[in-house]
């Protein structure tokens, strides 16, 4: 009798990106990737050199009231102060997301062969992102900013979705954190505007977590062909919420009050801000248009996308 092996049984699928690739070959890949390319932040980063005077922490055009009526109203030193603070809020809310991702990591190989590729890579990223949330922790102390925790409501939607979130879901809800993120750290190491520990942070995240993007989109491509159709639907309506739940995250408002200025003023302004919206799109723009591919944004999740302003 002859053994059909999973990589057999799901060779020759094909979605609207092609064929499926093996997860073992590519998990072998990242490996090879994570052997070469890999950094220590405790060693690699100057953490003893002082701020330089006039830089900012976060590119101006990536600032949440950039190009608003209260940012033309704000000196230069309030606004790269907002800068700071807002690159704390950013690094708070990566630390809570890969708490909640490497949760998730963790139950997705619990019951899969240790010895296998896929799940050694697994553990590897689990390695990376402990040394990212270490290191985001300590740029906000090296700072001297408070830590911008997410919202009691947003914490406690964050236990129950790691409680009910299913294997596709979970990979959804990592692109969404790891993504809009990467997009805009991408355009931040290489500013010579800003601040160099800053941009030697942003390098080493975006560096380690191309592997972890890769992982997660052809592992969710997997998922979505082969899960079962409630859990196709599922994961539509549940990466949906997710992606409502992490636009209002992504700015806290409390940034406003530590720098002196009227925060319901400046959370509406943000609302309303045209560049804002071109902002989040543009760096959501790359994931939706994957998700799409995949047939996750469909129905009610992807209404749910649109009422995030994510998806225009």
């Amino acid at each position: 009798m002859t053994t059909v092996t999973e990589a057999d049984a799901l060779a020759g699928l094909r979605d609207a990106l092609g064929l499926l690739k093996d997860r073992e070959q590519v998990a072998e890949r990242l490996l090879d990737s994570s052997a070469k390319h890999s950094f220590d932040p405790d060693k690699e980063l100057d953490w003893d050199a002082p701020f330089e005077e006039g830089k900012w922490f976060w590119p101006p055009e990536l600032v949440s009231l950039y190009d608003t009526p209260m940012w033309k109203r704000m000196s230069e030193e309030q606004r790269i102060l907002l800068s700071q603070h807002e690159a704390a809020a950013l690094a708070s809310l990566g630390i809570w997301f890969e708490l909640i991702l490497m949760q998730l990591l963790v139950r997705h190989v619990y019951d899969k062969p240790a010895t296998s590729a896929h799940v050694r890579y697994a553990l590897t990223e689990i390695e990376d992102e402990c040394r990212h949330s270490k290191m985001f922790a300590r740029v906000i102390q090296r700072g001297g900013t408070p830590w911008y925790p997410v919202s009691r409501a947003h914490q406690n939607l964050g236990r129950l979705f790691k409680t009910i979130s299913t294997t596709p879901g979970s990979f959804t809800a990592t692109l969404l954190g790891e993504e809009v993120l990467d997009w805009m750290q991408r355009l931040t190491f290489p500013d010579e505007r800003v601040q160099t520990l800053i941009r030697g942070v942003t390098r080493i995240h975006v560096v380690e977590e191309a592997r972890h993007v890769r992982y997660a989109r052809e592992e969710l491509r997997r998922q979505m062909m082969t899960a079962p159709k409630w859990s196709q639907e599922f994961t539509r309506v549940t990466s949906g919420e997710f992606a409502r739940v992490f636009s209002v995250a992504f700015v806290n408002p409390e940034v406003y009050t530590n720098v002196g200025l009227d925060k319901r003023e400046a959370m509406a302004q943000v609302k309303a801000s045209g560049h804002r919206r071109e902002v989040m799109q543009t760096g959501a723009g790359r994931l939706t248009a994957f998700l799409d591919d995949i047939g996750v944004l469909r129905g009610v999740g992807r209404r749910l996308w649109k009422s995030s302003g994510l998806l225009a």
